[in-house]
């Protein structure tokens, strides 16, 4: 049996599925700052029996959470002399230009615990000065009176040769055992001397953070006697074993979403969908990610609380590239300083939540908003809902102020948190210069099917796909992911000037680590694919684009092609190309897949009952344009395959409800998806 875990801000979701193909699915209430607790509590709901587990697979926001709410440990820096302020100079492109109070961010690092060495490389990774082993003595004797309780080790050119950060955290190791240590090559082997600095603290930030949590998680998965292979999963869409993460929790940055990214990718090849938008909306946040002919789009340019007034912090190591924003089902609606509605991205969570969970929430949510307009149904709810108690609060703190009715209101929370959200799917299509005409829209989460019929509409999306168990999609996404590894290595040279011979050996240098490292792990070497790509750009310019390069040997012949395809991607991106102009690598990045066995997508079973045996119940629901109209209510476990509904319908499962427009229609697929066409 495999098993999938995923910690979301107000829900933990497991799905399962057995030695016959069955998948099963759970919630539960996330149980913060015990989030283990919580994967055991939705263990326990799900029923199954521990002691079948063969692989067991967790996503989680412990590490984000740690950095975002600054609950890592007290951490010093180690640097080539002259560096010290690297963190504090950070970048001048900032982005609130023309803000005269505008102002970095803090370092993680104070400067009294950033420490220089005399060392230094070129950046050709030649030696130029020795490093002072003296020097590191003294300052473990300074962070131990400090009580300093991680360390990093960033020093100028150690992606080219990091032979000083080793011999460093070597006589770290020997001289103070039980601190947490971390070097930058360890990390990251990409050039950018403060985003690779940037990187290598905030991993040494969290490591005893991850390093307790993974430890008390396998700890409390040993007592329901699990004994499978465990795994946790990794920003850039793959997974790595309990131990390798422990190491570089960094790359577990944003482990719970790209699941579900990546699982659409998945589902859209199974359904024929090559072009991808996938969606998902939570809790607390809606994350959004364009999938482009069955590419996952993974960066290294990631940044911790960036907004376009701050810079936030730079993680330079491959993140699926997201777009996250503070709306989800526990988004308050507010009004600000002007008078203006807004919503977000303050959150009630998991504690106390909306005021439907009655748990002591006061501020109305956008769940709060959709149960008044109909969308949801009090009867859905773990707990009674008082609609009384939900109808005042939305009019004392929203309707009120807009001289306006309690259903006006709602509607008005439900269209703002809709434009926040369109906002977000615009910045991934449009703005990249895609047509999302060309797209299908993969809705998840348990907001995401209320919300994405509407939004498609807008945006021009002509299929909307609900996937079987929508709410708990990113922990099915987990089942379907391969152990990935990312090695990237800085490597800059005009391509009219490759020496080629060189070039082949670094790429066989990177397989043949690649192939240690999953030897090490357990996996067959005929288990391990690769993919490579080169991050190339027009002499002269600042930053790259990502290409893909082919397997085996590279020569003059084809990098012709991978330099057409660099010509082609940089008109989409940026609307130009240069075919005259000379081109430049910079990094060399090598996919490693372990392959793993993947459960197969069941297909529905025709349960013999009708359309009409599906119908729950006709409730008004508030529909924008069109006011209130009675709509059938269906429920999703009893419609059979090929079943197709006019809308407006609600289509309802246990955790989800799909909000099918006035007209648009919804059928029901072969797997048991819900296929929405939105009208446009």
């Amino acid at each position: 049996m495999r098993v999938a875990t995923d910690i979301g801000g107000t829900f933990t979701d497991l799905v399962f599925v057995d030695q016959q193909g069955k998948i099963g699915v759970a919630k539960s209430h996330t149980t913060p700052p015990n989030f283990e607790q919580g994967v055991l509590d939705v263990i326990n709901v799900s029923g199954i029996n521990t002691e079948e587990l063969d692989t067991f697979i967790h996503g989680t926001t412990v590490i984000i959470n740690a950095l975002t709410e600054r609950k890592g440990v007290k951490t010093g820096l180690i640097t080539t002399k002259g560096f010290r302020d690297v963190l504090e100079i950070a970048r001048g492109n900032r982005p609130d230009l023309f803000n005269i109070q505008y102002q970095k961010p803090s370092p993680f690092v104070p400067r009294y615990l950033r420490q220089e060495v005399e060392e230094r490389l070129n950046y050709k990774g030649e030696v130029v000065q020795a490093l002072q082993k003296e020097r590191i003595i003294e300052i473990v004797d300074y962070f131990k009176r400090e009580q300093v309780e991680a360390v990093a080790v960033s020093y100028l050119h150690s992606y080219s040769n990091p032979a000083h950060e080793i011999e460093t955290v070597q006589l770290i190791q020997e001289l103070w055992p039980e601190v947490a240590v971390t070097a930058s090559h360890e990390v990251t082997r990409e050039w950018r001397e403060y985003e690779r600095t940037s990187t290598t603290v905030l991993n040494s930030y969290v490591k005893p953070i991850a390093s307790s949590y993974v430890d008390r998680l396998e700890n409390e998965l040993s007592k329901v006697g699990n004994k499978s292979n465990n795994y946790i999963m990794q920003s850039n869409g793959g997974t790595t074993t309990f131990e390798q993460s422990k190491q570089t929790p960094i790359n577990m940055v944003e482990s719970g979403p790209v699941a579900g990214i990546y699982g659409s990718a998945i589902l859209g090849k199974i359904l024929g969908e090559e072009n991808i938008i996938a969606f998902d909306i939570g809790g607390t946040t809606a994350k959004c990610s364009l999938i482009d002919n069955g590419e996952v789009k993974v960066t290294t340019e990631y940044n911790i609380e960036r907004t376009d007034r701050t810079a936030g912090y730079p993680i330079k190591v491959p993140v699926v590239d997201i777009v996250e924003i503070g709306n989800g089902g526990g988004s308050i609606a507010w009004i600000d300083g002007g008078g203006s509605l807004r919503v977000g991205p303050q959150s009630a969570g998991a504690l106390p939540g909306p005021i439907a969970y009655g748990k002591g929430g006061k501020e109305p949510t956008t769940t709060d908003a959709n149960l008044v307009v109909g969308r949801l149904s009090p009867k859905n709810f773990d707990n009674a809902v008082d609609m009384q108690v939900v109808k005042e609060a939305i009019n004392e703190r929203i309707a009120k102020q807009f001289d306006t009715s309690v259903d006006e209101a709602a509607l008005g929370i439900i269209r703002i948190a809709n434009s926040n959200m369109l906002n977000a799917l615009k910045l991934i299509s449009v703005r990249k210069g895609y047509d999302p005409r060309d797209f299908a829209l993969v809705a998840f989460g348990g907001g995401g099917s209320m919300h994405a019929p509407a939004l498609a509409k807008e945006l021009g999306v002509k299929k909307v796909i609900v996937p079987v168990a929508a709410s708990v999609f990113s922990a099915w996404g987990m089942l379907m992911t391969d152990l990935r590894h990312d090695y990237i290595q800085t490597y800059i040279r005009r391509v009219d000037r490759i020496d080629y011979s060189e070039f082949n050996e670094i790429l066989a240098r990177q397989e043949t680590g690649a192939f240690s490292q999953y030897a090490e792990e357990g996996v067959k070497e005929e288990n391990v694919l690769f993919s490579r790509f080169v991050d190339l750009r027009y002499v002269g310019q600042e930053h790259t684009v990502k290409v893909p390069v082919p397997n085996g040997e590279i020569n003059e012949e084809n990098i012709k092609r991978v330099i057409q395809k660099f010509h082609e991607t940089h008109e989409q991106l940026y609307t130009f190309k240069l075919e005259e102009s000379p081109t430049e690598i910079v990094n060399l990045h090598l996919i490693a897949l372990g392959a793993v066995k993947k459960p197969e997508l069941a297909k529905l079973v025709n349960l013999g009952c009708s359309l009409e045996d599906a119908i729950k119940e006709v409730r008004p629901v508030l529909y924008e344009d069109h006011g209130w109209i009675d709509t059938n209510v269906y429920d999703r476990a009893k419609l059979n395959p090929e079943a197709s509904i006019a809308g407006p319908a609600i289509v309802e499962e246990q955790s989800a409800s799909t909000v099918v427009y006035p007209g648009q229609s919804v059928t029901v697929d072969t797997y048991g998806n819900l296929i929405i066409e939105t009208g446009v």
